[in-house]
């Protein structure tokens, strides 16, 4: 390779760099607007979480913080927590402009629709988490309380507002990466990684592998493993499908392509 060949090489190395620098602090300026957005509104926010919470333990439902800093803190997680996700789209728009100038037409035509897929199927995981599993879930560790009574103490749940918000948000965390799982599966299947045969006949291995990302996911009790697993079996299933109706897409495309005269 001659000297003129490396210099080649370096400068459309150089750009890339250039824009992916450009695209990450795009990126990184999303989502600090967004911290600072989430921030103002992070009592709100926090508030908002409050409610499956306020629903099960009724209108005197009341929370603690046992530091005098905790509340500030727990507040700051919020924002970030929020800013986060509001950022995603942002993000993903410009990692995805990095990377389409290097895809063929049909590669980003493929590719786009589960950029946007992305974000909705983790908020329809956290709605599930909001509205179903936390509900559900803190109906269970409230019966656990004992009334006062002769002989007995009495033993009363005060979740502090640090340890409820990382309850929920742990569990918004694992069902919203949960259900990237049909995302994930049907681009591998869009890409040609794996197809319906393969799925099928490791069925058995996906749900043991399953019910181990649930327990590690989830809080240690046997309702949120469950609760998540349950969903992601569906998931997986409804992935098979999807991969069966894109492989049955893509032969008759091959099939249009070949024919004579087309």
């Amino acid at each position: 390779m001659t000297d003129a060949d490396i210099e080649a090489t370096k400068a459309p190395l150089l750009d890339h760099l250039i824009e992916l620098r450009s695209r990450l602090i795009k990126a990184l300026v999303a989502f600090l607007v967004m911290f600072v957005i989430a921030f103002f509104f992070a009592k709100d926010i926090y508030n908002v979480l409050l409610e499956p919470y306020q629903r099960v333990a009724g209108p005197e439902a009341t929370l603690i913080y046992t530091a005098p800093q905790e509340y500030f803190f727990t507040q700051i997680r919020v924002a970030l927590f929020t800013a986060a996700f509001l950022s995603c789209p942002i993000v993903f728009s410009q990692l995805y402009a990095f990377v389409a100038p290097g895809l063929y037409k049909h590669e980003r035509r493929a590719f786009a629709p589960y950029l946007l897929a992305t974000p909705i199927f983790f908020a329809f995981g956290a709605i599930i988490v909001f509205f179903i599993v936390m509900p559900n879930l803190l109906h269970f560790f409230i019966g656990m309380q004992q009334a006062k009574e002769p002989g007995r103490a009495q033993i009363e749940l005060l979740p502090r507002v640090s340890e409820y918000l990382s309850l929920i948000m742990t569990l918004i965390f694992a069902f919203g990466v949960t259900f990237q799982l049909p995302v994930v599966i049907t681009l591998l299947g869009q890409v040609g990684i794996v197809d319906q045969a393969f799925l099928r006949d490791k069925r058995r291995y996906a749900i043991v592998l399953v019910f181990i990302i649930s327990a590690i996911l989830t809080p240690p009790d046997i309702f949120s493993m469950l609760a998540l697993a349950a969903p992601a079996l569906l998931l997986y299933e409804l992935s098979i499908l999807a991969v069966g109706v894109i492989q049955k897409r893509q032969v008759a495309e091959r099939a249009a392509g070949e024919t004579p005269g087309s």
